[in-house]
């Protein structure tokens, strides 16, 4: 038996909920029961933004992540907030681009990853979010990462769906740099 409870942070604009939603989807076609909640100010863009999503072999009691045994987060604010939180033994992928400070805990495993710094070198920012995606799921293989990429296009949508392949090397960048980073300890 499994419960995965993800958490998500960073700001409006860094495709928090899109990264949520892909984890959701993927379950969901692999026939898991999974829950997506998004939460976000009133401000979309520069904003806060999270998301929860369990991912489990049997049905959600409860959509709500309190205590994730994985995390992302996206920026500073999100890594201060939501490191605490991380159930003893977890993972928690930070993007160190834009968290100056750093997680300290011992009791859990934390994978730093440039992501906005690699996101830029594929040309856009805006595919931090993916490359973090790819760095989670190269170290808690909740998904198959072969799912995520069959849930993209409908994730993405048409007016996005030029922006697939990126996304495609995004993942692929992330769950290399994890495994960079876990080959290295």
């Amino acid at each position: 038996m499994y419960t995965h409870e993800i958490l998500i942070a960073g700001f409006g604009g860094q495709g928090v909920l899109t990264a949520g939603q892909l984890l959701a989807y993927a379950g969901n076609l692999e026939g898991q029961h999974v829950s997506w909640v998004p939460a976000y100010g009133p401000e979309q863009r520069g904003g806060t933004a999270n998301c929860s999503v369990v991912i489990s072999d049997r049905p959600v009691a409860c959509p709500l992540v309190s205590e994730p045994t994985a995390c992302i987060v996206l920026n500073q604010p999100s890594l201060e907030k939501f490191t605490p939180a991380v159930q003893p033994g977890g993972t928690l992928v930070v993007n160190t681009s834009l968290c100056t400070g750093r997680a300290t805990r011992t009791d859990i495993t934390i994978v730093p990853v440039p992501a906005t710094d690699l996101a830029v070198e594929l040309g856009n920012v805006r595919f931090a979010n993916m490359v973090a995606l790819g760095a989670l799921l190269a170290v808690v293989p909740m998904v198959k990462m072969e799912s995520i990429l069959e849930v993209l296009p409908k994730v993405m949508g048409e007016d996005k769906a030029r922006f697939i392949p990126v996304n495609r090397e995004a993942l692929a960048r992330g769950m290399e740099a994890a495994r960079r980073v876990l080959a290295g300890r």
